[in-house]
């Protein structure tokens, strides 16, 4: 039998083909996938020496678009009708929730894929539809193993001693990566269909649709449910989720509760804040080795990551999209360890403007030979100042293990992060922080990004903390769901560069604020209510 490998830096993990097979296509009239065949669902969770494999492909699928190196196309995509390589789930995470902003542009007409900047998509949008089948997919891969591993299930197993206090803890690594597919659901499509473990694949009952607040509801239960299950921060193997990673959703889902529920929840976002400072980690005294083929080493500052190695995750998504689409013009690909650009990728002045005009902000990383601050054309790479983020190179200088696909990590959260949420929650009125401590926070940011005490402030507002968390989480598909909090999304109120498909940009339907449900899901699945506007 044919395998395939997904690393998880320091765990290496075969997939058999059985159960890269369980990734059928994202049939639109049932979100749930078919179930297993008997050699899978009836054998292999008898065997605990498969348990770890199969939760693999849990991790995987944030990691993978597809069953071959490159992700592949049809049969070999995970998502129907769009290849591999662009449904991988953080490309498509960077593609609603980065390009979609200020913080970049892409000069590709690839099917519509031009819409997004322009914020001009409609619910046929493709890649709109690969990011909704994307998460349910993830969740789909969840529910499988977690009919498989309860109570009862592990008993008639006969999975018994350490093997079954293992396997509970699988049990709750899957629960929260399901919690945490449903936070990019209810942030960007909002009232959704709802499946747990409990929904039979092959049901002739569509799935029902759950409202935002009871959506909200379910994710913060089952997140402080398995953050009592989950191990304790730093003690799981490099790659798999612990208490931490469930308490940074936790932080994130509170920050956002407003916008998702309408009611504030900044007190207990700084409960949980304080857990993960609390907890021990500490910043990496260099910006840049945040982004390096080696940020899996030596970096206290990563709670959680989506991991690439190079050799066994070798997608066209990850961070093998953000470092060949941020290449292109006079940019010498070799610096950034690969073999070419893809000519994609830059930023806009807009973008720019945030940082100070000196250069001594290291977080503004703008390549800006050859290349013109405005955007005439969308689709010239040397119109927009290119950005660097990410490199195929370790601290070291040496170059990643291959010269195509990249070995970077993607931090989904890290503490500085968890800072700067920290400072907004203080300022938006919760309780349990304080103002001095929100700004000593950003000043340990600011001084790692300075390398002195020159860009200190000894206050902030709110306005700060969303300009600073652009400067700070740039590319880390954080920007959509913040200008959303603040209201500058759709509104006047902050206004880039084609913008609204207008050059110097403009305001657009307050609507955008979500995605649309695919058009072919709302006329499969009777239960669905389309976002108004679409």
């Amino acid at each position: 039998m044919k395998l395939n490998t997904i690393k998880l830096k320091n765990i290496v993990l075969p997939l058999s083909a059985a159960f890269l097979l369980t990734t059928a296509s994202a049939c639109v009239s049932d979100l749930e996938r078919e179930p297993l065949t008997d050699v899978t669902s009836a054998n292999i969770y008898k065997d605990f020496s498969n348990y770890k494999n199969i939760l693999a492909k849990l991790y995987g699928g944030f990691a993978m678009g597809g069953q071959v190196s490159g992700d592949g196309d049809q049969p070999d995509s995970d998502i129907n009708g769009i290849n591999g390589g662009f449904s991988q789930y953080t490309r498509l995470l960077y593609n609603l929730n980065v390009v979609t902003t200020d913080e970049a542009v892409i000069g590709w007409n690839d099917g519509n894929l031009h819409t997004l900047h322009k914020m001009t998509w409609d619910a046929s949008n493709e890649f709109i539809a690969a990011m909704y089948y994307r998460i349910y997919t993830e969740i789909a891969f969840c529910n499988e193993f977690l009919r498989n591993v309860t109570d009862e299930k592990l008993a008639e197993n006969n999975i018994t001693g350490d093997n079954l206090a293992q396997a509970k803890l699988m049990r709750a690594e899957a629960r929260f990566l399901r919690a945490q597919s449903y936070t990019h659901a209810i942030d960007m499509f909002g009232n959704v269909p709802f499946v747990d473990e409990t929904y039979l694949p092959g049901s002739v009952n569509p799935p029902q649709r759950i409202d935002r607040k009871s959506l909200f509801n379910f994710i913060e239960s089952e997140l402080v449910a398995v953050a009592a299950e989950l191990k304790d921060p730093k003690t799981n193997e490099y790659g798999r989720a612990d208490k931490a990673a469930a308490w940074s959703v936790l932080a994130k889902l509170y920050l956002n509760a407003e916008v998702y529920t309408g009611t504030q929840r900044n007190t207990d976002c700084i409960t949980y804040c304080n857990k993960i400072i609390a907890a021990g980690y500490s910043l990496k005294p260099k910006y840049d080795e945040l982004f390096l083929a080696d940020n899996n080493l030596n970096n206290p500052e990563q709670i959680f990551s989506v991991n690439f190695d190079g050799i066994n995750t070798q997608t066209n998504g990850g961070t093998t999209f953000l470092v060949h689409a941020a290449i292109g013009g006079d940019m010498k690909a070799a610096e950034f360890g690969v073999n070419g650009g893809w000519s994609g990728l830059r930023t806009t002045k807009a973008f720019v403007g945030l940082f100070p005009t000196n250069g001594n902000d290291k977080r503004g990383r703008f390549f800006t030979a050859g290349q013109n601050l405005e955007i005439n054309d969308l689709g010239s790479f040397t119109d927009g100042y290119a950005f660097i983020k990410y490199k195929n190179v370790k601290s070291n200088g040496a170059v990643g293990a291959h010269n195509n696909w990249v070995e970077a990590d993607i931090p989904l959260y890290r503490l500085a992060d968890i800072y700067l949420m920290y400072a907004e929650a203080v300022l938006r009125g919760g309780a349990g922080g304080s103002q001095a401590t929100a700004v000593t926070y950003v000043n340990q940011l600011r001084e790692r990004a300075y390398g002195n005490t020159s860009g200190n402030v000894t206050s902030i507002n709110l306005n700060f903390i969303l300009d600073e968390r652009a400067r700070e989480l740039s590319w880390e598909t954080t920007r959509r769901s913040d200008l959303v909090r603040f209201n500058k999304f759709t509104t006047a109120d902050y206004l880039w560069p084609w913008k609204g498909n207008v050059k110097d940009g403009k305001a657009v339907e307050s609507y955008r604020n979500l995605f649309p449900i695919p058009n072919k899901d709302i006329i499969a699945n009777p239960n669905l209510i389309q976002n108004p506007g679409y």
